[in-house]
């Protein structure tokens, strides 16, 4: 869907590429799935220009609005944990800002639906995703913690911003048999969570400690 061999020079190169993808393996990032999108996905496309030639550091950047672009490690990690059972068809992602983990995951799944709060953010990732050819991202302005009603239900549901309480609302959403994936606490305590749905109940697994920004309610123009 991306072939990004042809974008970048210098700290934006291909070789860069492939050094995040080395970086990643010692990390303990195994899947080759994931270790090929990663290493074919440019993401210096979805930071400021300003900053590309830091877009393959293992390090969470500024994109505008309070919000941050995931370091690689944990975006490679969490799609990791969306294929660790099956390879689901239908994600929604809770947060799309810059738009790259929707990127990284339309290329392993069959269709994303992607929910962002933030007006700016909304249209530029959109356009971006647009522009590289993505056809199976599918769209929404809105309050995250609503999810898309209208579409449950979802196989995964990944957050890329912390609750403190993961939404209810969310949880209705699953698929029989589904998982939601996400950093969930307070600042300075979160820790990244996978909730199994089995039922009527749910199962919670810690996977390991993070640091995200919260999840805030509401639209912001």
């Amino acid at each position: 869907m991306i072939n990004a061999s042809g974008l970048g020079i210098g700290m934006t190169s291909q070789r860069t590429r492939d050094r995040m993808v080395n970086r990643l393996r010692e990390q303990g990032i195994h899947d080759p799935r994931v270790l090929a999108v990663m290493r074919t996905t440019p993401r210096h496309l979805f930071v400021e220009e300003a900053l590309a030639s830091r877009a393959y550091e293992d390090t969470a950047l500024p994109i505008g609005f309070g919000q941050t672009i995931s370091r690689p490690y944990i975006v490679a990690r969490m799609s990791e944990l969306v294929l660790e059972e099956h390879r689901p068809g239908k994600v929604l992602e809770v947060g799309t800002g810059s738009g790259y983990q929707a990127a990284i995951l339309a290329q392993l799944v069959s269709r994303v639906y992607t929910v962002e709060r933030i007006g700016p953010l909304f249209e530029k990732a959109g356009r971006l995703l647009h522009e590289v050819g993505f056809k199976n991202i599918h769209f929404r302005l809105s309050d995250g913690a609503w999810g898309w009603l209208e579409e449950k239900p979802f196989d995964t549901i990944v957050l890329t911003a912390a609750p403190e309480d993961v939404p209810s609302e969310l949880l209705t959403q699953l698929a029989p048999g589904g998982r939601l994936i996400a950093p969930v606490g307070p600042p300075g305590n979160q820790h990244l969570m996978v909730i199994h749905k089995e039922g009527g109940r749910y199962r919670q697994s810690v996977i390991e400690p993070v640091s995200f920004v919260p999840l805030r309610p509401g639209l912001e123009s």
